[in-house]
């Protein structure tokens, strides 16, 4: 294989990622807006159950599920991602959308540094600990920051975590379709806590439009192009490019939902996406082992 030939599917794999990374904060941006209706947990229910019944017709995974299907691999990935998202979904009633990014990208930064093995791995993951910290309000305002939301927001870095692990495995046993019932084993998870807090009100028909673009944006598109990632990137490089999310999250929080961030935290954001960059750049493609010659 010529070196050209194995730019592709890193390139497409970090393309996808970019993409899943803004649909994803967008999609939370306008999750908040169901709150007042049908709290976090009624808007989890929204975004898993929704887009599971989308990727269900869309996908009919059950066609191609084979004569042994990984399903302990399956349930670790769908359990993990709709605990992931309710959790993450509470921790935004009380703190802003970019500081509770940055506080799950802990779960993420995590797995990086435990997979890193070369110098230039740690380089770029301090600059990403040195951003995190400048966009952080720990000059003076971290007292400000309810606690809960705060423990919320770690508790969705240990799942985040988790479903790049599991979500690898079940990838690679079942392809693109390992986000439809992973999707769907999410919601089977999550529908009963919305359903026990909001009740009828998620049948309104007024917050339907809503719903449907928080299912699309957070789940089902970005989810969808994150397996295209995760088959194709090793779990510390997905890990470490992942670092540009709570940087979108900031921006997405600015723009959607008139967040501010101080002059150090618009650094931060800058920091991070160097490291996202030189992540990306620095990737190692397998070396390929050349067959050898028959007698």
């Amino acid at each position: 294989m010529s070196p050209r030939s194995s730019i592709g599917p890193v390139t497409l794999a970090i393309g996808v990622l970019l993409i899943s990374m803004v649909s994803y904060q967008c999609g939370a941006s306008l999750a908040k807006h169901l709150f007042p209706a049908v709290g976090a947990q009624g808007a989890t229910a929204y975004r898993l159950g929704l887009s599971a019944l989308i990727l269900l017709l869309w996908r009919r995974p059950w066609r191609r599920l084979g004569q042994q299907p990984n399903w302990r691999a399956l349930w670790a990935y769908g359990l993990s991602m709709g605990a992931m998202n309710l959790v993450f979904y509470m921790s935004l009633r009380t703190i802003p959308l970019g500081i509770a990014v940055a506080l799950e990208f802990t779960g993420p930064l995590a797995l990086a540094l435990f997979g890193s093995r070369r110098l230039l791995d740690f380089l770029w993951i301090a600059l990403v600990v040195v951003g995190l910290a400048l966009l952080l309000p720990l000059h003076g305002e971290v007292h400000s920051l309810d606690p809960v939301g705060v423990m919320y927001a770690l508790a969705a870095g240990l799942g985040w975590a988790l479903y790049i692990v599991f979500g690898k495995k079940a990838g690679d046993a079942h392809g693109a379709d390992a986000v439809t019932w992973g999707t769907s084993m999410g919601a089977l998870l999550v529908i009963p806590f919305g359903v026990a807090h909001a009740g009828s009100a998620l049948l309104s028909t007024s917050l339907l439009p809503y719903a449907l673009g928080v299912a699309l944006l957070s789940s089902a598109l970005p989810y969808s192009l994150e397996m295209i990632a995760l088959t194709r990137l090793p779990a510390r490089t997905f890990s470490t490019l992942l670092s540009l999310e709570p940087a979108i999250a900031a921006v997405a929080g600015v723009v959607l939902l008139s967040e501010q961030l101080t002059t150090l935290q618009w650094l931060a954001i800058v920091a991070i996406i160097v490291a996202a960059a030189g992540t990306a750049l620095s990737v190692q493609r397998p070396s390929v082992v050349e067959p050898p010659l028959a007698n």
